[in-house]
């Protein structure tokens, strides 16, 4: 493992247990592969990590914001969502600290993005735990909260729906329009597969357990496909 004293120097936290902070690092596919490993996997801490996140952005937001709730909601989404935490891991430089198999090493896709930002809540569970309240705080407004006039900027604070149709209109004119293509299972178990399209042209498909649900993920899709 690379050694921890350049983690603490990055992050500017000297931990008094450097287990804590090893701790959160550790995947839980790394322990398959090494049953005598001493400590556990990072879960426990990115559960409590979450829960400290959550709070410290949400108290910012209540006293810098005067919007109502589900404007703050989704600003709060925004700023704790699994892309920016991979983005804010991948500042610090945490994935070359990680402890995982040696299949998960070689995975560079979504599933490395959901690990990485996975353990920069255990890192924050571990500050919490090893730092008290106080400097969790700290970190996150050093790393997260001075996101928030970029998010306004850009309004990444949108739904994936509202942002497609706001930039569709604005860029080719076209409002879009989605499709069901297609439907299976029960209806206890329903699924859908839905097209978002832009006039005749069809741009992604997104599935979900709602029409919603495969709306907001076709939206994101096509999002991704036009670079928008």
């Amino acid at each position: 493992m690379n050694d921890l004293k350049k983690l603490e120097k990055k992050i500017v936290i000297k931990f008094k247990n450097k287990d804590l902070l090893r701790q959160a690092l550790v995947h839980r596919s790394y322990l398959n592969e090494h049953k005598d490993f001493e400590l556990d996997h990072n879960e426990r801490l990115e559960f409590l990590g979450d829960a400290v996140l959550e709070l410290v952005t949400t108290e910012f937001l209540y006293n810098n914001f005067s919007n109502p709730e589900g404007e703050l909601t989704n600003f709060r989404a925004a700023l704790v969502n699994r892309k920016m935490l991979a983005k804010i891991s991948q500042e610090i430089g945490l994935e070359d600290f990680l402890l995982m198999s040696k299949g998960e090493s070689k995975d560079t896709g979504r599933a490395r993005q959901y690990i990485i930002a996975n353990a920069l809540e255990a890192v924050i569970g571990a500050i919490y735990l090893d730092q008290g309240y106080k400097n969790s705080k700290k970190f996150i407004e050093q790393h997260f909260l001075t996101k928030m006039d970029n998010i306004l900027d850009d309004k990444l604070y949108q739904d994936a729906k509202s942002k497609f149709q706001e930039e569709a209109q604005e860029r080719v004119g076209i409002t879009p329009a989605y499709k069901v293509i297609k439907e299976w299972g029960p209806d206890h178990d329903k699924h859908f597969m839905i097209g978002v399209f832009l006039g005749e042209e069809k741009i992604a498909e997104g599935d979900g357990i709602s029409k919603q649900a495969a709306q907001r993920k076709a939206a994101e899709n096509g999002l991704e496909v036009k670079g928008w």
